[in-house]
C-alpha cells in the first residue's frame, strides 16, 4: 500500500542567541502568513503535528514550528555542559527574534502554549511593532507554585517518568486517550533537567506582575485561548489578564493544558475563527 506523505518539512540551521551558535530543528508546512508555533516547557515541536496537517490553515498560513535550544532535535548551545540549563526571559525572547529574523519573517503571527503563552505576553509588551498577532494559550501573568520542581532532576527517580506524570495529570478527561499518550511521551523524552531549567522561567524569571498594564492592544492584537481543566494555567488566571488588556478570552471546552496536542480536533474549532479574524 502506497503510503501518503504529510506536507510537513523539517530543516536545520545555526543561529546566533545571545552570541551563541545553536543548531535548531525547525518544521513546516503551508503558504501564505508567517504562523511560528511555540512549544510548551520540557517538549518540543511535536505538539503542533495537528497544525501541521491542517489542510485548511495551510491554505492561508505557513505554519512554522521551532525546537527551542536543548529540546527535541534541537542541540544545546555551543559548549554546554549538563546542570546549567535555566531558561530566562531575555534567553527565550533572544531565541525568538534570532529565529525570526534569522528566517526573514516579516510581521509573523506568533502563538505560543504554557510558557510560550507567556512569553508572548512579553513579546507584546516590548516588541509588538514586530509581530501581526499574538496568540496566547494557557497564558497567565504568574504561576503559583503547587510542586517542588526538584523531583524533575534527581538521581533517585526516573526524571522522564516524573515529567510525563506531571504533563499527563494537566490534560483534560475528556480528551482521547491515544492524543494524551503522545503528548506524555513526548514529555518523558525530555534531556535531564531540561523541564525544570525551562520552569525557572514558568515559576519565576517570567513574571509579568504590574508590566501587563504597558500592553497595548492596538499596537498588536492579542487572542487568548484557554482550556477549562487547566489548573497551572486557569480560566480564571487568563480572564484577570484579558481584564487588565481590555480584551475577551475564550475558554475551550474539553482540553487541558496542551490543548494542540491532547485534543486537537477540539482545539481547532476555537482557533480557526481567531486566524480567519487575524488574515
Amino acid at each position: 500500500m502506497k503510503i501518503e506523505k504529510e506536507p510537513i518539512t523539517g530543516h536545520y540551521g545555526k543561529f546566533e542567541i545571545e552570541g551563541i551558535s545553536n543548531r535548531i530543528y525547525w518544521e513546516e508546512a503551508g503558504e501564505g502568513i508567517p504562523l511560528v508555533c511555540l512549544h510548551t516547557a520540557g517538549s518540543d515541536g511535536r505538539q503542533y503535528r495537528a497544525l501541521l496537517n491542517d489542510k485548511k490553515i495551510l491554505k492561508k498560513y505557513r505554519v512554522i514550528v521551532f525546537d527551542m535550544p536543548w529540546h527535541g532535535k534541537s542541540s544545546p548551545p555551543e559548549n554546554s555542559s549538563i546542570g546549567n540549563y535555566k531558561l530566562s526571559t531575555d534567553l527565550y525572547i533572544s531565541q525568538i527574534l534570532s529565529f525570526i529574523d534569522g528566517l526573514e519573517l516579516v510581521k509573523p503571527v506568533v502563538m505560543g502554549c504554557s510558557i510560550g503563552g507567556r512569553i508572548i505576553l512579553h513579546l507584546a509588551i516590548h516588541f509588538p511593532e514586530k509581530f501581526r498577532a499574538l496568540i496566547g494559550l494557557q497564558s497567565a501573568g504568574h504561576l503559583d507554585p503547587y510542586y517542588d520542581i526538584n523531583w524533575l532532576h534527581r538521581q533517585d527517580v526516573h526524571g522522564g517518568e516524573v515529567c510525563g506524570g506531571i504533563a499527563y495529570g494537566l490534560m483534560a478527561p475528556t480528551s482521547p486517550e491515544k492524543e494524551k499518550f503522545e503528548t506524555m511521551w513526548h514529555y518523558m523524552q525530555g534531556g535531564p533537567g531540561v523541564f525544570k531549567g525551562d520552569l525557572f522561567f514558568y515559576k519565576y524569571d517570567g513574571n509579568i506582575g504590574n508590566e501587563i498594564k504597558k500592553i497595548d492592544n492596538s499596537k498588536c492584537p492579542i487572542y487568548l485561548l484557554t482550556g477549562e481543566y487547566d489548573y497551572s494555567a486557569t480560566p480564571e488566571e487568563t480572564k484577570i489578564l484579558a481584564d487588565t488588556i481590555g480584551i475577551k478570552m475564550v475558554k475551550m471546552k474539553n482540553v487541558g493544558h496542551f490543548p494542540m496536542s491532547e485534543n486537537p480536533e477540539e482545539f481547532l474549532k476555537y482557533l480557526y475563527p481567531v486566524l480567519d479574524k487575524i488574515s
